[in-house]
């Protein structure tokens, strides 16, 4: 899951970074409203944790005028503005949840994770394709009763590609979608984290593989063999 913190003390910045990357969560941080708008009408995002009192843009605007651009990502206030007041104005302009600081980690994980449970496109049951399930429960995908760990973004990549099995996902999106649209990451990337999730499929002797098209992208499909003997099965 990939998460937009918009805080512009470093400090506050540099914890909450160690904190969701530590959880298996993707995280970009923007310290101003303007980019945290710009971020967040991009739709990368699964979750947004946005502070008020922010530079260029306050957190409120930022959230206004994401929901009037139809940006529907769950987001949760994260600031030091805790009076009623404060709470009623931030859940009326379409905030998702709101937490003044201080927090204790525990809850703002809780809240997080209720918050990313509540999305209308959150997808948490297992995906399968060929036998091979993908659990986002516990970041495994597993084979006829063997499994293996994967890493976040091993995960996030396992999960575009299993959502649409035979369709192919360009580059570009597997950029987007998992390190963010203005990373500094070389797109070669891809091809290594491709490279390490067909080295864990074929260790699972799942018959399940991960199509290269030149120039375009990638896809899952079933092994040639497998897919031999369904067409025998269908004739």
């Amino acid at each position: 899951m990939r998460l937009l913190i918009a805080e512009d003390d470093p400090d506050i910045v540099r914890a909450l970074t160690a904190l969701f990357e530590h959880n298996k969560y993707t995280v970009d941080a923007v310290s101003d409203g303007r980019a945290a708008f710009e971020h967040g009408m991009s739709g990368n995002y699964d979750g947004i944790i946005l502070d008020i009192m922010m530079p260029g843009m306050d957190g409120l605007e930022v959230l206004r005028r994401l929901r009037a651009s139809s940006v529907k990502t769950p987001i949760l206030f994260l600031t030091a503005k805790g009076d009623v007041e404060d709470r009623v104005d931030g859940l009326d302009a379409g905030a998702d949840d709101y937490l003044p600081k201080p927090f204790a980690v525990s809850e703002l994980l809780a809240r997080v994770r209720a918050m990313l449970r509540r999305r209308a496109s959150y997808q948490n049951e297992v995906l399968a394709f060929g036998g091979l399930e993908l659990d986002p429960a516990s970041f495994e995908i597993s084979f006829r009763g063997s499994s293996l760990r994967l890493s976040s973004r091993e995960f996030q990549m396992m999960q575009l590609l299993m959502q649409s099995p035979g369709i192919i996902i360009p580059t570009d999106q597997f950029m987007e979608k998992i390190w963010g649209w203005d990373s500094e990451v070389e797109v070669s990337i891809v091809w290594v984290y491709i490279s390490n999730l067909r080295k864990k499929i074929h260790r699972l002797s799942a018959p399940v593989g991960i199509r290269a098209v030149r120039g375009v992208g990638y896809c899952m499909e079933l092994s040639s063999g497998d897919k031999n003997r369904l067409e025998t099965e269908k004739t």
